[in-house]
């Protein structure tokens, strides 16, 4: 396809999702080389090789699969012309990825009353890794509420019609890459001791 042919308002529409895109590389490379960092950082000899992580994890990745899930109902309820389930469905994404995040921060507490501290003299490279890893897709997932926020917003004045949603198919793009990133953080962080 010739990204030169169409209106204006098509071109705009690939412009965005191909920037998009383009963000999302950038984040993969980055979680790559954290992910890298702990390969490499694994063979010192104070790494935790028998550490479990926090139930609160397990609970979360849960979580997040769901808000996926609804999010997809969220669209498909727009595609449908169906806008107060599009509405509710919204609302129950932006409410379960809140979730997530007070699940990762109970995790950050479970990992402290195991003793293990950020920084400090009970800090460990191992569980620092896994702080900056955790709180780094934390923050991914901020951004993320802030777009469903802004597709909420723009949902109930109507600027979104079952033909004419690209705000929403950014945002669910994002957020999905989000839920994925989070299951190969969780499933790296499970099974890379």
């Amino acid at each position: 396809m010739d990204l030169t042919q169409g209106t204006l308002e098509e071109k705009n529409e690939r412009a965005k999702k191909m920037m998009l895109w383009f963000g999302i590389g950038s984040l993969i490379m980055s979680f790559a080389g954290l992910t890298s960092a702990v390969v490499v950082s694994s063979k010192r000899p104070d790494w935790l090789k028998d550490f479990q992580l926090p139930e609160a994890f397990v609970i979360s990745t849960v979580i997040i699969i769901v808000s996926s899930i609804t999010f997809y109902l969220a669209k498909r309820s727009l595609k449908a012309n169906n806008r107060q389930a599009t509405t509710l469905w919204l609302f129950v994404t932006f409410a379960l990825g809140v979730a997530f995040i007070w699940s990762q921060l109970l995790g950050f507490q479970q990992i402290i009353d195991l003793g293990y501290n950020f920084t400090g003299p009970t800090s460990n490279i191992t569980m620092s890794f896994i702080y900056v890893i955790a709180f780094a897709h934390i923050m991914h997932v901020v951004a993320g509420l802030i777009s469903i926020m802004v597709v909420i917003f723009n949902h109930l004045r109507q600027k979104y019609t079952a033909t004419k949603m690209l705000g929403l198919e950014l945002s669910a793009t994002f957020w999905h890459f989000v839920d994925i990133l989070w299951l190969f953080l969780f499933l790296f962080l499970y099974l890379f001791r």
